[in-house]
């Protein structure tokens, strides 16, 4: 319970039976990542029931996260699969056209063609080739090949510099919110969005549907950078999904913005996940590359809630072992983090009671040296807080409402844990949390721990109180 940072694990062929499932809980996800790109609604409901049960059975705390697909830009299908093309070769997007060859080819997307105008540069299959367009008549775009090689069945479209028209929320997406719902996720992405407008829009639909999840939009299309802020508003945490965003902006830009990103979404208290091959040879590798180990620990430093395993962990060779080497990295490089707590609290105001009893306890924790955070909470939200800054120490959250530990999950440095917070007594509350820590390993006698808590008991957005104990010095309060 001494790493920070937190891992998210895309379940798939490879991991979704109950041993491998188990085992990958016991080697550190804290969140699983439900791609409703693939599979049917049945897949995930049953997926869902599995990790569950893996997490009660190993005794651990685990989110789901349902990952919308979004808009379909991507390439038809091909008489024969596939097919090769050569740069300088013509090639035709052609909205009408059924199955493809090597001259043409048909289009998910329909409206492409009224998207796109002579010049503009399409990429596909994650810029692995480039098209130029010389001309667009009615449905066909015709292209001239700029990067040639071999184009598959379904590979997506993306345009050089953004600017495709497509919504965010498709009819599909739409329906797999109310499965969201349904399977009970933590946490919803939404893929492509290109403002504040559709996280909106989102949370409409999610909220009709009976969900509480909290909402990640991932950044993935160039005018989702240029109304960042917004988007962040409306959001509840964003992904840097650097995949179809280094299409779009350039792979060179994407270091740059990844920085930017997790240090604005920290400053706004919103979560951060880093996601797109992060340890993309442990598909077929028991071991990553050095490069993909300090991508990762670079992801950790940057501040970064979470880091996310995709196709390795959902059909790759070594699902266990890949949650493994993530774990390790992930401690080793929180181990090297400057804490710089002082520095953290200059240009921040408190405008809350809760928050400001949040903030005093991290630059209490942190100048103290104490072992441990205590926090009573009702929805997360003073632990969510507290999770903003780095004071070198761990967070336990103690809530009685299920949701709300489910999403802790995704904060860096917070620990949940179910807590009854049946007595309306504050000083019998705080005594059992003081146990619960006790219960748990994470202190013992003599240690110094920080602890808050609101009045009246059980109302949110309460915390009004915070308490330094030294563990075991206080006798256990009457219960009344």
């Amino acid at each position: 319970m001494t790493r920070h940072t937190k891992i998210v694990a895309t379940l798939g062929p490879t991991s979704s039976d109950p041993a491998t499932l188990e085992r990958m809980v016991q080697a550190g996800i804290d969140v699983v990542r439900l791609n409703f790109s693939h599979g049917k609604a049945e897949d995930h409901i049953n997926r869902a029931k599995q990790i569950r049960e893996a997490a009660q059975l190993v005794g651990r705390t685990v989110g789901i996260l349902g990952d919308l697909q979004g808009p379909k830009i991507r390439v038809g299908k091909f008489e024969n699969g596939k097919v090769t093309l050569q740069k300088g070769a013509s090639f035709i997007l052609d909205a009408k056209c059924e199955l493809g060859n090597a001259t043409r080819v048909g289009l998910d997307y329909k409206d492409l063609p009224r998207d796109v105008q002579p010049g503009d540069v399409l990429l596909l299959d994650d810029g692995r080739l480039k098209l130029d367009v010389e001309r667009v008549l009615g449905h066909e775009i015709f292209c001239k090949v700029k990067v040639g090689g071999e184009l598959s069945n379904n590979k997506g479209i993306n345009r050089q510099g953004g600017g495709l028209t497509a919504p965010a929320l498709t009819a599909k997406d739409m329906e797999d919110i109310k499965t969201a719902a349904l399977i009970g996720v933590d946490f919803v992405a939404v893929s492509f969005p290109k403002g504040a407008a559709d996280m909106y829009m989102a949370r409409q639909l999610l909220r009709a549907a009976g969900s509480s999840a909290m909402l990640i939009a991932k950044i993935e299309r160039t005018e989702a950078v240029a109304c960042l802020e917004d988007i962040m508003d409306a959001s509840d945490g964003i992904m840097v999904a650097r995949g179809d965003l280094a299409v779009e902006v350039g792979d060179a830009a994407v270091p740059a913005l990844q920085k930017r990103m997790i240090r604005v979404a920290r400053e706004r208290n919103k979560l951060v996940i880093t996601a797109t091959q992060m340890m993309e040879s442990m598909i077929h590798s028991p071991v990553p590359t050095r490069a993909e180990v300090s991508d990762v620990a670079n992801a950790v430093l940057d501040g970064t809630d979470a880091v996310m395993l995709s196709a390795e962990t959902a059909s790759g060779e070594y699902p266990v072992e890949v949650v493994e080497a993530m774990a390790r990295i992930c401690l080793e490089a929180e181990k090297s983090a400057e804490v710089t707590m002082d520095r953290d609290f200059l240009d921040r105001v408190f405008t809350r009671i809760d928050q400001s009893i949040a903030m005093a306890a991290m630059w209490t924790a942190y100048h103290l040296k104490v072992k441990a955070i205590a926090s009573l909470t009702q929805t997360g939200s003073t632990a969510l807080w507290m999770s903003r800054l780095n004071s070198g120490v761990s967070v336990f959250a103690l809530t009685p409402e299920m949701s709300a530990r489910n999403q802790m999950t995704l904060y860096r440095g917070v620990y949940p844990l179910l807590m009854s917070q049946v007595h309306a007594d504050r000083d019998v509350l705080l005594w059992e949390a003081e146990q619960i820590l006790l219960e748990q390993g994470v202190v013992t006698y003599g240690d110094l721990i920080v602890l808050t808590i609101g009045e009246p008991i059980g109302a949110s957005g309460g915390t009004n109180t915070m308490k330094i104990v030294r563990v075991g010095s206080t006798p256990r309060p009457g219960v009344v």
